[in-house]
C-alpha cells in the first residue's frame, strides 16, 4: 500500500526520535523513513503534520475515518467506558457494550444477518470467515467442503488464511508455502461479462461438494474500485445457492457508509450468508472488526457443534464496542449515509470533468465515496514506462505533486496504476471538488514530464 508521501524532512543530522525503532507497514526500505510525514493532528476531513502542513485526508486514514477526525464525542465515550469497565473478554462472559453493539448490527445488517462475532481487524475478520465456513459445513454434515474461491488481484488481509484468499501473488511470495484449498478467478475488470460464470466453472472444476465459500468485496478495492456489472452479484448468489456454497461479502472497506449503505452489499440488492467488517465501524478511533452471519449458520453451529472453536482476546472489547456504538449514532444523527448518496454524483462528475483534460487518464470509476482514476503508464508517443522510469514518474512526480497540493490519497499499482480516493463521509461539495482540483494539477505535471504538454 503506497499512501501518498514525499514531503516533510525532519533534519539532516537529527532524525526524529523513534525512527530507528518503529517498523512501518507496507513501506519500502528504499524510502528514507526519517523524511516521511509525521501526522500529529486532525480535524474533520483534514490532518496536519509536525511541520504545520495541512492536507485533505482523501483516504480517510485508510478507508476508515468515516465521521472525520477530531470527534470529541468518541473520545468522551471511550474515557467513560474505561472508567466503568476498561476490559473484559467475551470468553465465557459477556458485557453490556458488546451485547448492545451486536443487537445494533443485527438491526442495520441486511436480511437475516443477525449474529456477530467480534475481532480486532479486517484480516482477523476474514480469517474468521474461513473458519466459520469450514466448521459450518462440518456441522452441517458436509466435512469435505473446505475450499475457498476469491478473485484475482483482490486483497483480503495479512494473516496466513486471509493472505491465501488474497489474489495478489507478489504479496504472498515472501510467506509461501501458504495453506492449501484456495482458488482464484477473474475479477469483473478482467472479464466483465464472464466473471460470474468463472466462479461456477471453478466450483464445477474443483467439485461442488468440496467448495465451502466464495468471498468477494462488494466493490473490489485492489485494482482500483472495481465496480461490478449490475447483475453480477445476483448471478453469483444464484450460483452459490445452486451448489450449496456460502456467499461471503468482505465489507472491511465497503461497510459503514463507504458506498452509502451500512454494509455496501445493499447497493446490489443481494444478501450474503455472512459479511466481514472492520475499519469504519469505529471510524478507526479504536481497533475493531467482525463477521455477521445469517440465522442458518448460527443455528447450525449451535445445534450440531459443541462451540465455534475460535476466539480473540480483544474481540468485542468494551471500549471499542462503546466507540462503535457512538460512531453509528453519529452517522445516524448526521445522516451521513444520505450525504454519500447525495454527493456521489458530484464527486464522480468532478473527477470525470477533471479527467476530460488529461489524455493520460484511462478511466474514472467508483461509487459512493470510493473512487479511482486509472492512468496509462506510457509516454505521449506510446512508449510504455518500465522499471526506474515508472518509479520516477508515477511514484515520484504524481505522489509528490499530490502531497504538495495538500492531498493525501493513494497510488495503487497492484494491477493497472490508479489514484484512489476515499474521503470522510462528512466531506462536502467543496472538499470533493478540491480533491479533483489537486489531482488535476498532479496529472498536468505528469503529462508535462511525459511529453503530452509543452
Amino acid at each position: 500500500m503506497d499512501v501518498m508521501r514525499g514531503l516533510g524532512e525532519h533534519g539532516d543530522s537529527t532524525p526524529l526520535a523513534g525512527v530507528e525503532n518503529l517498523m512501518l507497514h507496507f513501506t519500502p526500505y528504499a524510502e528514507d523513513w526519517s523524511k516521511l510525514p509525521v501526522i500529529v493532528s486532525g480535524e474533520g476531513s483534514y490532518v496536519t503534520d509536525d511541520k504545520g502542513h495541512s492536507y485533505i485526508d482523501g483516504l480517510a486514514g485508510l478507508f476508515t475515518t468515516q465521521v472525520g477526525h477530531g470527534r470529541s464525542e468518541l473520545a468522551e465515550v471511550a474515557s467513560a467506558q474505561m472508567k466503568e469497565l476498561g476490559f473484559f473478554p467475551n470468553w465465557s462472559f459477556q458485557h453490556p457494550r458488546s451485547l448492545e453493539l451486536a443487537a445494533k448490527i443485527a438491526e442495520i445488517a441486511p436480511g437475516y444477518l443477525n449474529s456477530t462475532f467480534f475481532v480486532s481487524s479486517g484480516s482477523e475478520a476474514v480469517e474468521t470467515v474461513i473458519k466459520l465456513a469450514r466448521q459450518y459445513h462440518k456441522a452441517n454434515g458436509e466435512p469435505g467442503r473446505y475450499k475457498i474461491i476469491s478473485r484475482d488481484v483482490a486483497y483480503h488481509g495479512t494473516t496466513m488464511g486471509a493472505l491465501s484468499v488474497t489474489g495478489l501473488p507478489g504479496f504472498k511470495a515472501p510467506f509461501e508455502p501458504l495453506p492449501s484449498g484456495f482458488f482464484h478467478v477473474k475479477n469483473t475488470q478482467q472479464d466483465p461479462e464472464g466473471a460470474a460464470d468463472a466462479i461456477e466453472q471453478m466450483i464445477e472444476a474443483e467439485g461442488p461438494d468440496q467448495i465451502a465459500a466464495v468471498i468477494l468485496e462488494p466493490v473490489q478495492n485492489a485494482g482500483g474500485c472495481l465496480v461490478p456489472p449490475p447483475d453480477y452479484w445476483k448471478r453469483v448468489r444464484e450460483i452459490c445457492d445452486r451448489h450449496g456454497v456460502l456467499l461471503v461479502s468482505d465489507a472491511v472497506i465497503c461497510a459503514f457508509g463507504r458506498l452509502g449503505e451500512w454494509f455496501g452489499i445493499e447497493r446490489f440488492d443481494v444478501v450474503p450468508d455472512m459479511t466481514s467488517f472492520a475499519k469504519g465501524v469505529t471510524s478507526g478511533y479504536l481497533p475493531m472488526g467482525g463477521v455477521v452471519v445469517n440465522d442458518k449458520i448460527a443455528h447450525t453451529l449451535k445445534d450440531n457443534a459443541p462451540m465455534f472453536a475460535h476466539g480473540s482476546t480483544f474481540g468485542g472489547h468494551p471500549v471499542s464496542s462503546a466507540v462503535a456504538l457512538e460512531n453509528i449514532k453519529i452517522m445516524e444523527r448526521e445522516n451521513l449515509l444520505q450525504n454519500v448518496h447525495d454527493l456521489e454524483g458530484h464527486f464522480g462528475d468532478e473527477l470525470r470533468r477533471m479527467a476530460s483534460d488529461h489524455p493520460v487518464v484511462k478511466e474514472i470509476r467508483g461509487m459512493g465515496f470510493f473512487w479511482a482514476v486509472e492512468v496509462d503508464p506510457v509516454r505521449a508517443d506510446g512508449t510504455p514506462l518500465a522499471g526506474d522510469e515508472y518509479q520516477k514518474y508515477f511514484k515520484g512526480v504524481v505522489s509528490r505533486k499530490l502531497l504538495e497540493g495538500g492531498l493525501i490519497c493513494r497510488f495503487d499499482d497492484k494491477d493497472d496504476p490508479v489514484i484512489q480516493f476515499s474521503p470522510a463521509l462528512t466531506s462536502d461539495r467543496e472538499i470533493l471538488s478540491r480533491i479533483a482540483e489537486i489531482t488535476d494539477g498532479a496529472l498536468t505535471e505528469l503529462e508535462k514530464e511525459l511529453g503530452y504538454r509543452g
